[in-house]
């Protein structure tokens, strides 16, 4: 008996131990990591092949994206209000700005902007859109601007809080 429990517990360290993944989480979400040797060493060659993908400009100048604002609130609304509100910005890098993509962290808001090059000193907007719908209380929301700057991409917020008619 004594040795069936040794053995049990001999067998429950080795399995435990030669385990190699941990659990994260974030943000209320689980997400499982495998932490072994052979994926760590993969994970690091996945990041060097980007980065050197990474198209960096022959004259090493690139554009740059100033917001006037990067976060708006937009206070009290009522909820299945539709709002939106522009954010300006201006290239003041050396290089002609694209913009290939506005994501928005949820369906329920829609970003649109400029689509043609930004010269230097030039200006270009982003429309934001957001469905109040369905929605209520305090609402964060972020627009991820994914363009050829050397951070790749800006984010913007929009705030709200929802209230709900009685």
């Amino acid at each position: 008996m004594r040795k069936n429990i040794i053995l049990s517990f001999a067998f429950l360290f080795v399995l435990m131990s030669s385990c190699k993944k941990e659990v994260s989480v974030a943000n209320d979400e689980s997400t499982v990591v495998d932490t072994s040797k052979n994926n760590i060493e993969k994970i690091i060659e996945e990041r060097q092949k980007r980065m050197a993908e990474k198209k960096i400009p022959a004259d090493g100048k690139y554009p740059v994206i100033t917001f006037k604002e990067t976060e708006f609130d937009f206070g009290d609304i009522k909820q299945g209000d539709k709002v939106e509100h522009t954010f300006e910005f201006t290239n003041t890098g050396e290089a002609d700005l694209l913009i290939s993509t506005a994501r928005a962290s949820c369906g329920c808001t829609v970003p649109e902007f400029t689509e043609e090059a930004v010269k230097p000193g030039k200006s270009g907007k982003i429309k934001v859109t957001f469905n109040s719908a369905g929605k209520k209380g305090p609402t964060t929301k972020t627009i991820t601007v994914v363009c050829n700057t050397a951070n790749e991409n800006e984010i913007l917020t929009i705030k709200t809080n929802i209230q709900v008619p009685n």
